[in-house]
């Protein structure tokens, strides 16, 4: 128990340290809509307000630098849901060496931006509200509705995240895994376990921080719409992503790591349903491919799959043995297969699955939703609109 609580403070620590998505400009609270510039103060160690979101939904950008020559808005998620294409977005500079730029309307939700400054693509200097992730830092911005979203800290019962540090032989060092328990865990009751993996990009903590998927199953268990759950959040990387064998080593030794360590660990600290009937895999982009090589070809370990903005064009040769078994829709109690409205390579993703499970009569829910692209944005809503929900419900 000392451990688990000593964790659980390390994250918070961890948390308020990188001053993630969580965090209000002002520092107070998890609030809905942090960028609202309510009180027309500068956020604490910056020397303009950035961005500020307007109540109609248009953004205004600035930042102090005199001395620059050109500064853009730089392509990315939130650009696509401008509909502004990948063509960076030049801002204007006063007199002052301040340099705006106005932005929208813009959907409610959360997007990923950074800035070009003189050819350097840094994160807004300004903003508070920040991401860190396995790839350079970047900057979030908040665009609120009317009240607190889906994937917001509602006045409901929160559950608990606790950080885990734990040592890997299949990678030779020390490891950190993001543990959810719902509200009021039981020691005295068994749960099922989700493992949630990321993408490429994502570290361990990505899943809990941008993709709020604590916030998440939080709103929809006190709207009755999902099962309790422990959700436990692994880090799928398991060799550099640079690494010119990378798809070559991901899959086997990412396997190894789940059987040998991540499963056996949640199930020695956790009240669990230590059976395959009680465990899930799910991941999105390279974790929903971890999920087709991996979890595809572990049905003694999983019985539920969630494959979210990921596909494989050659899913019948890699997934051959798990289409051709006679008895998958025995083994398989759910199967979710899903991506964004607005993926920027739906040849190459879940549609092309789809096809083939399909093609084989592998039963399974497809869906294609939300205003996201290949981004948080699509992920955030695949979990809530459709996969924590359909997870352990009667086939």
């Amino acid at each position: 128990m000392k451990r688990m609580l000593r964790s659980a403070f390390l994250f918070l620590l961890m948390v308020s340290s990188l001053r993630a998505i969580y965090a209000q400009q002002a520092q107070v609270n998890l609030d809905w809509n942090p960028q609202k510039n309510t009180e027309n103060l500068v956020p604490f160690g910056a020397n303009v307000i950035s961005p500020e979101v307007h109540d109609d939904r248009t953004v205004t950008f600035r930042l102090k630098a005199p001395k620059a020559q050109e500064v853009f808005l730089a392509p990315g998620p939130l650009l696509l849901a401008l509909g502004k294409g990948n063509a960076p977005v030049p801002f204007q500079k006063r007199d002052d060496g301040v340099w705006t730029l106005k932005v929208g309307p813009i959907k409610p939700n959360l997007y990923v931006y950074k800035f070009i400054i003189d050819g350097a693509s840094v994160p807004d200097p300004n903003n508070t509200v920040a991401g860190v992730a396995d790839q350079p830092p970047y900057s979030q911005l908040v665009v609120h509705g009317d009240g607190p979203a889906y994937y917001d800290a509602r006045n409901v019962p929160h559950g608990a995240v606790t950080r885990h540090i734990y040592h890997s032989d299949v990678t030779n060092g020390e490891r950190e895994m993001f543990v959810y328990t719902p509200p009021g865990y039981d020691a005295k009751k068994k749960y099922p376990v989700l493992y949630l993996v990321g993408g490429s990009g994502e570290l361990a903590s990505n899943w809990a921080l941008e993709g709020r998927a604590n916030f998440i199953l939080d709103n929809l268990l006190a709207e009755g719409k999902a099962v309790p759950m422990i959700i436990a959040m692994p880090n799928n990387q398991v060799v550099h992503r640079s690494h010119p064998k990378h798809v070559e080593l991901t899959f086997n030794l990412f396997g190894e790591e789940l059987r040998k360590h991540i499963v056996p660990f949640v199930e020695k600290n956790y009240s669990v349903q230590a059976n395959r009937k009680g465990r899930a895999l799910a991941g999105l982009s390279m974790g929903g491919r971890h999920v087709q090589f991996v979890g595809f070809k572990a049905l003694d370990l999983f019985a539920s799959f969630g494959v979210l903005s990921a596909g494989d064009v050659d899913t019948e040769k890699s997934s051959a043995e798990f289409l051709n078994d006679p008895a998958v829709n025995k083994k398989v109690d759910y199967l979710f297969v899903g991506q964004g409205t607005f993926e920027d390579k739906p040849g190459t993703r879940t549609n092309v699955l789809h096809d083939v499970l399909t093609k084989y009569k592998v039963s399974h829910e497809y869906y294609v939703g939300g205003d996201g692209g290949h981004d948080w944005g699509t992920w955030r809503h695949l979990l809530y609109a459709k996969f924590l929900p359909g997870l352990w419900r009667s086939k």
